[in-house]
């Protein structure tokens, strides 16, 4: 009751506000008319549709959805114990979203029909991967938000390829994909309430199970409660809530995350109150997103989404949220699986067999309505043929030699440019530059791709510097960083254009449109970072073995540091300039090269180089062969790759010990 009467108050105040801003940017009807229609005076002119009809209907389903998004983070938080656990964070939303999409592309009528169920299938698995990865003790922990954000890399990269194979005629997804509260009437809001209702009654019967939960596991069965189905009730409903939401509007990030943490600093100390408080400020929260999203719509020419907005608010807000509640337990030391202390002459034979044996496959098999073929390709599809290949190659060097650099540099084996944030920042650049200027992303600078990637690096590890650059934070704080960037740039995308769907491909790592003059520019620029990071050798050693033996070795650090910085940072965006974002090889291609026994730095530098070659080469025929006659993305499916791998490794517990 305190609670109540202490924030009833200003919640209300800011909901009138936030109604009322809603009516002034989303109408032009006087106040009385619009008191007219809410009291059922009948719709007569176009203002009065758009009012009755988008306006009011925005507003009821962003409530909705904000109050089962905050529940549902509430839910999650109580039964892990996590103060960062939410939809998104645990993996939930990625696998709603993903098993939509599935399902709309493969089995329309399916996914219309029974979409919710859909929704929950797919978050359930997700989140079951999560707790495979991280443990039923690492849900408490900084384990499972990181291989929450693992696995919604991975599930959106399979996400990406799903929607890359369909026409533009799909692009309806994209904008659902980010969010969408667009209405032309009142059916989701009156689909999603009589489904929400009973899912909002079932959990607040579940007060004082949460509350002996808090306890602890022996405490609560100590009193008599039987742990594991209550647990699978707390955890179903919060999926269903979340399915729900993804149902209803598509992906909303950060809602579930922040509310029940805003519920906690209002003051809601016990669960009934946590759960109550996080709904509400969800639907609050969603509510004001919203309306920043109409607002900068209508200031816009594109439309912006309401997910987009949410992002914006909430990525920064994570990085908040890090800083406060990382605790001494969440520094993670990351450590590689062991490997051979030096290079085999066995591992050397098989790598230069796979340098010749690969890009030969990617010249001479391919398949073409009679099967499989291995020939020499006719010249007019040589001339096409040989710049994909060349351009993947140097591109898998280009990130594999940025994720050495950045290993050595900030001494942890979790930095690579896309998981920091550094490949989002060139792509936000990029991109931000064609939807403003206008033209391709192809018109403009590889300079000011390094500028936007350069950018985010100096956040990243201004943010990261409170927590000495520990592997697991300097990661998530990257994602965060990369979550915001990523959501500025759904704009373009929601735009639904033809534009927007070539700039969808090119976020993919396309080599497709990379023609001759392109290809070998990216080549000569790779190889020439190439020489310079190796002559940067003695700097990453000493970088690596830490500040002090650095400078006790003669080091400049202030020139060193910046400078290796800058190198990785370039590099990266250039790939990105080229060829659009590329995930995932800038790690595994480093750590493969280790674990092959590639110790000392400039072994690693070399084989990396060529394992991300080979890993690049390797993405690109597959994306042409695999499901031919369409196409995939390279680096969509090295993304995919990729992202397996990182799973796989955090599966196994091999990346994350204590």
């Amino acid at each position: 009751m305190r609670l109540a009467l202490r924030i009833a108050p200003p919640a209300t105040a800011v909901l009138a506000a936030l109604v009322a801003g809603h009516l002034w940017v989303g109408s032009d009807l006087p106040p009385s008319r619009m008191a007219e229609l809410l009291i059922g005076s009948p719709p007569e002119t176009f203002e009065d549709i758009r009012f009755s009809h988008a306006t009011l209907p925005r507003m009821a389903l962003a409530l909705m959805t904000g109050l089962a998004l905050g529940l549902a983070g509430s839910l999650f938080q109580q039964v892990t114990q996590n103060l960062l656990a939410s939809p998104l964070t645990l993996g939930a939303a990625s696998g709603a979203w993903l098993a939509m999409v599935a399902g709309t592309l493969i089995a329309p009528t399916l996914a219309a029909e029974h979409g919710a169920w859909l929704s929950l299938l797919g978050a359930s698995l997700a989140f079951g991967l999560v707790v495979a990865i991280a443990g039923l003790r690492g849900l408490m922990g900084l384990h499972a938000v990181l291989a929450g954000m693992a696995v919604n890399l991975l599930l959106g990269a399979v996400a990406s390829a799903l929607l890359l194979l369909k026409s533009p005629y799909f692009g309806h997804l994209f904008v659902w994909g980010a969010g969408d509260l667009g209405q032309t009437g009142w059916d989701r809001t009156l689909w999603l309430l009589p489904r929400l209702l009973p899912v909002l009654a079932i959990a607040l019967l579940l007060g004082r199970g949460l509350a002996l939960l808090r306890t602890g596991a022996a405490g609560a069965e100590a009193r008599g409660m039987t742990l594991a189905p209550f647990l699978a009730i707390a955890v179903l409903l919060a999926l269903a809530l979340t399915a729900l939401s993804v149902t209803a509007v598509g992906m909303i990030g950060f809602v579930g995350l922040l509310a029940p943490n805003l519920a906690r600093l209002s003051g809601a100390r016990r669960p009934v109150e946590e759960l109550l408080a996080s709904a509400a400020l969800g639907g609050i929260l969603l509510l004001g997103a919203d309306l920043i999203a109409v607002i900068a719509s209508n200031a816009l020419p594109d439309m912006v989404p309401t997910g987009a907005a949410t992002a914006v608010l909430g990525a920064p807000a994570l990085i908040w949220l890090l800083g406060r509640r990382l605790g001494a337990q969440d520094h993670i030391r990351f450590e590689l699986p062991p490997g051979p202390a030096r290079l085999s002459r066995r591992t050397k034979f098989a790598v230069l067999l796979a340098a010749v044996a690969l890009p030969s496959v990617a010249f001479l098999v391919e398949q073409n309505p009679e099967g499989w073929s291995l020939t020499l390709p006719e010249a007019l599809i040589l001339e096409f043929r040989w710049p994909r290949v060349i351009a993947a190659a140097a591109a898998g060097l280009g990130m594999a030699l940025s994720g050495v650099i950045l290993q050595r540099l900030v001494r942890n084996p979790l930095a690579s440019p896309d998981i920091l944030g550094m490949s989002s920042g060139a792509t936000f650049a990029l991109v931000g530059a064609a939807v403003l200027g206008g033209g391709s992303v192809h018109d403009f600078s590889a300079g000011l791709a390094v500028a936007g990637s350069l950018c985010v690096l100096a956040m990243l590890l201004w943010f990261g510097r409170r927590h000495g650059h520990a592997p697991a934070a300097l990661a998530l704080i990257g994602i965060a960083l990369g979550a915001l960037l990523d959501a500025l740039v759904k704009f373009a995308l929601a735009a639904g254009s033809e534009d927007s769907f070539a700039i969808v491909g090119w976020l993919g790592g396309s080599t497709y449109r990379v023609g001759p003059e392109a290809a070998v520019a990216l080549a000569l620029s790779m190889l020439a970072a190439l020489a310079l990071t190796f002559a940067f050798r003695r700097w990453l050693t000493l970088l690596s073995a830490g500040d002090t033996v650095a400078a006790g070795r003669g080091l400049s650090l202030p020139l060193a540091r910046p400078a290796s910085m800058t190198l990785a940072a370039s590099i990266a965006a250039v790939v990105t300039a080229f060829l659009g974002p590329v995930s995932f090889v800038g790690l595994l291609a480093p750590h493969m090269a280790v674990m092959l026994g590639a110790r000392r730095v400039e072994t690693q530098i070399l084989l990396a180089g060529v394992l991300g070659a080979l890993l690049m080469t390797c993405s690109d025929w597959l994306g042409r062969m695999a499901l031919h006659p369409m196409q995939l993305p390279a680096g969509t499916i090295a993304a995919v790759l990729g992202g397996s791998y990182f799973v796989l490794l955090l599966a196994r517990g091999r990346i994350l010990q204590q």
